[in-house]
């Protein structure tokens, strides 16, 4: 099932109109997120995500979208589909309504809640190639580090990827620094030190993203800062790893010629494990 406007629907019987500004323009945002006994993870972070997200692309927000309404139309999707005790990925994406071209007739909005199944807890990979994707480049501003439905790179990165064996790509800014990968941020340690690109290099204000930062922040073993990583720097570093909200944190493992220790990304699953699911 599905949720439309706050209509429970059967996934074959979901339709949207076929000009939605979402399809039509890329107007419209989304979170995904991870679930667990039905109840969504940090959801108060995605929350507020969506919110600015919606605030800066100047979409009117409906009254009725409190925390209270989402979280329990997420619970309530979630037992009518049988995953209330399971782990579970819930999508919310948001679209303006259909009308005008580029400039919309109306500023408010449609949205809907999917829902998915999760096999387990977060497991790290064993095997993760990666390699540079320098075909497009992500601009730095505000609008990169949203999660909008607009996601032309990441989408070629992928066919990319894809087409030439690869597990993931590293994707650049237009200065040629590294960003981020296709579906999360990347960190990089060489020795007690690990970095992680600041968001203003353009990469997304991953939720996931926020908490590895604190919780590397309380890691006495090691010292953290938000820095521009350059391509030059993998080469030379210790461990890669990126985090998403789906899949926590995943070791990069190889990168051209150079492979990967995976020790600070087992420590930090682990962490996450014990305080989400334990």
């Amino acid at each position: 099932m599905v949720i439309i406007n706050k209509e429970f629907l059967e996934e074959q019987n979901a339709v949207i109109p076929y000009d939605n500004r979402g399809t039509f323009y890329g107007d419209g945002v989304f979170e995904a997120l991870r679930c667990y006994n039905g109840k969504a993870l940090l959801f108060e972070e995605h929350y507020f995500r969506l919110m600015s997200s919606m605030r800066i692309l100047r979409m009117d927000i409906p009254p009725f979208f409190t925390p209270e309404f989402l979280e329990e139309s997420i619970h309530e999707l979630l037992f009518k589909q049988g995953l209330h005790k399971n782990h579970a990925r819930i999508r919310i994406s948001v679209w303006r309504k259909s009308g005008g071209l580029y400039t919309p007739n109306d500023l408010s909005v449609n949205y809907s809640i999917s829902s998915s199944i999760l096999e387990d807890i977060f497991i790290n990979v064993t095997n993760n190639e990666v390699d540079l994707f320098k075909d497009h480049f992500v601009y730095a501003s505000m609008l990169s580090t949203l999660k909008t439905t607009n996601k032309a790179v990441n989408i070629l990165a992928g066919i990319y990827a894809s087409e030439n064996d690869y597990d993931d790509l590293l994707l650049l800014n237009q200065n040629k620094m590294v960003v981020e990968a296709i579906s999360g941020n990347v960190f990089l340690r060489k020795g007690d030190q690990i970095k992680t690109p600041p968001i203003d290099d353009g990469c997304l204000n991953g939720i996931m993203r926020t908490h590895i930062v604190k919780q590397l922040k309380k890691m006495l073993n090691y010292n953290f800062v938000e820095e521009t990583i350059t391509p030059f720097e993998l080469q030379r570093a210790d461990e890669i790893f990126t985090t998403n909200m789906i899949r926590g944190v995943q070791s990069i493992t190889k990168y051209r010629k150079k492979s990967y220790t995976n020790e600070t990304a087992s420590e930090l699953i682990e962490s996450l494990n014990e305080t989400f699911f334990d």
